[in-house]
C-alpha cells in the first residue's frame, strides 16, 4: 500500500483518486530510498512502473521544504517529446492538489512562449535534451539551487548520442542535488561513465531486467516471404486477434508511410507516428489512441520508449527490429502492470540472423506461428547436404597423383619441328668475318 510510505496527504489524495492502491516491486524498492534524499540507480523492465518510482518522492520533498527563494527545484531529463508529454501529464494529475508549478520543455514547441514559463521559475521542469540546451545557453534557466535532477529512459538518451549533452546539463545543476537515474537496461557503454560523473555514491536496485522473458507478453514469430505478404499477414491478425488497441512497429517512417497507404487502401484506419510527423498531429493521435477514438498505430522506434497508452493488447512488428533492446522496448508497450499482451514479429529470409541474434539476447526462443490460409513458402535456413555430409563439415582429402602441367604449343612452332634456327642477330667475331 502507497500508505506505508508516509508520503504528503495531498500525494495520497491524488493517488486514491488515480487509483492507485499497490505499489509496484519497483516503487516498493526505489521510494523509500528515494525518500532519504540518497542517489539512485535503478534498471526495471518497461512498464514497471518506474515513472511513479520517481514523481512521488520528487514531489513529496518540494511539498515537506518548501523553498520560496528558490527558482526551479526539479529538473526531470527524457529522451522523447512523446515521453516528456506522458510524464508532464502524470506528474500534473499527482500535483493537482498542491501549489506546486510544472512546466514542459520539447522542441517542437513553441520557443518564447516556453521561455516565458521559465522566466517565471517553476517548481518542475520536465524537458527534452535538445530543447533544453537552448534555453539554458541563452541564460533562461538557474538550475543553480537545484534539489533533484532525474534522468528517465537513461539507455535510450545514450543511445541517442546525448552522453556529452546530458553531462553537460549535470555540471550546470546545483552539485549537492540528489540524483536518480532509471534505465531498462544496464547494456550501454556510455552508462558507466554517466553514473561516475552523474551520482554520488548510488544505490543500485535491479529489477526483473528485461533479458529475461516478459512474464505477462507471449512472444510469436510469423514466417512471411516478402512485404506484400507481411501486409497481408497484419490485415489478418488486425481482423482476427482479441485487441483493444495495437501497435504496429516498422524500422523507418519511408516504411510506416508505405504501410499506412496500404492500409488505407484495404479500409483499415490506422494512425501514423514518427520523426517527420509534426507536434500538433503526434499530439492529436495519441488523444485519439488515449479517448478510444483510434486504435491501430503504426510506429517507429520513437514510440517504443515510454509510450504508456492503457488498453494496448497486441504488438505487431512488422520489421524485426535491429536490436535486442529495441525489440525488449516494443514488445514493453503491452504487458503492462501485470495485464496480459501478445508481441507478434512477422519474420522474412533477410531477417532471420536478426531474429537469431535477439534471442541470443534475451536468451529465450521466440514461439514459432503459422496462419494455415497465409502460410509462408519460406520455412527458414535449410540444412544443405552434399555427398553425405552437413555442409561446413570437410571432406577427407584424397591422394591424388599430381597432373603433369601440360605445355601449350604454338601453331608455327609445330611447323619448324627439325628447321634450323636463324641466329636474330650477328656476334661481333661473325661481323669481323664478313669483313
Amino acid at each position: 500500500m502507497f500508505t506505508h510510505f508516509s508520503l504528503h496527504r495531498l500525494l495520497m489524495k491524488s493517488l486514491n483518486e488515480l487509483n492507485f492502491r499497490d505499489p509496484t516491486p519497483v516503487q516498493v524498492e526505489s521510494i523509500p530510498i528515494a525518500l532519504d534524499g540518497v542517489d539512485l540507480q535503478v534498471s526495471s523492465e518497461t512498464g514497471s512502473g518506474k515513472t511513479l518510482a520517481y514523481l512521488l518522492p520528487l514531489l513529496h520533498r518540494l511539498l515537506v521544504t518548501a523553498n520560496p527563494d528558490a527558482g526551479t527545484r526539479a529538473l526531470v531529463l527524457l529522451p522523447t517529446r512523446e515521453l516528456a508529454q506522458q510524464v508532464f501529464m502524470n506528474c500534473q494529475n499527482l500535483a493537482k492538489h498542491t501549489n506546486l508549478e510544472t512546466t514542459l520543455i520539447i522542441g517542437g514547441g513553441d520557443f518564447e512562449a516556453q521561455a516565458e514559463q521559465l522566466i517565471k521559475n517553476p517548481h518542475i521542469v520536465i524537458a527534452t535534451i535538445g530543447r533544453l540546451l537552448e534555453h539554458l545557453d541563452r541564460g533562461l534557466l538557474d538550475l543553480n539551487k537545484l534539489d533533484m535532477l532525474v534522468l528517465d529512459e537513461a539507455d535510450r538518451m545514450l543511445n541517442m548520442g546525448f552522453a556529452e549533452e546530458v553531462l553537460k546539463i549535470a555540471t550546470a545543476c546545483n552539485s549537492q542535488r540528489q540524483t536518480l537515474l532509471f534505465s531498462a537496461t544496464l547494456k550501454n557503454k556510455w552508462l558507466h561513465r554517466i553514473t561516475s560523473q552523474v551520482l554520488r555514491e548510488p544505490e543500485k536496485i535491479s529489477i526483473n531486467t528485461e533479458r529475461g522473458a516478459h512474464a505477462h507478453i507471449q512472444e510469436q514469430i510469423i514466417l512471411a516471404d516478402n512485404n506484400k505478404h507481411k501486409i497481408e499477414l497484419t490485415l489478418w491478425l488486425l481482423a482476427n486477434e482479441n485487441y483493444s488497441k495495437a501497435l504496429i512497429f516498422t524500422n523507418s517512417r519511408d516504411r510506416a508511410d508505405s504501410l499506412s497507404n496500404a492500409f488505407i487502401k484495404e479500409k483499415q484506419h490506422a494512425g501514423v507516428l514518427h520523426g517527420e510527423i509534426n507536434a500538433l498531429r503526434r499530439e492529436r493521435v495519441l488523444a485519439l489512441l488515449r479517448e478510444d477514438k483510434l486504435n491501430v498505430l503504426i510506429a517507429t522506434d520513437v514510440a517504443a520508449r515510454g509510450l504508456d497508452i492503457a488498453g494496448v493488447d497486441l504488438v505487431i512488428n512488422f520489421e524485426m527490429p535491429r536490436r535486442g533492446d529495441d525489440y525488449t522496448h516494443r514488445i514493453g508497450r503491452t504487458g503492462r502492470a501485470g495485464q496480459q499482451g501478445l508481441a507478434i514479429t512477422l519474420i522474412k529470409s533477410t531477417e532471420w540472423n536478426l531474429k537469431a541474434n535477439i534471442e541470443r539476447y534475451l536468451k529465450h526462443k521466440l514461439e514459432p506461428r503459422t496462419i494455415e490460409t497465409l502460410q509462408a513458402d519460406y520455412t527458414g535456413p535449410k540444412k544443405l547436404k552434399a555427398s553425405g555430409r552437413t555442409v561446413g563439415s570437410k571432406r577427407k582429402k584424397e591422394n591424388k597423383k599430381p597432373e603433369e602441367k601440360k605445355i601449350k604449343q604454338r601453331h608455327r612452332d609445330k611447323k619448324n619441328i627439325g628447321k634450323r634456327r636463324k641466329p636474330s642477330h650477328s656476334t661481333e667475331s661473325e661481323k669481323s668475318n664478313k669483313n
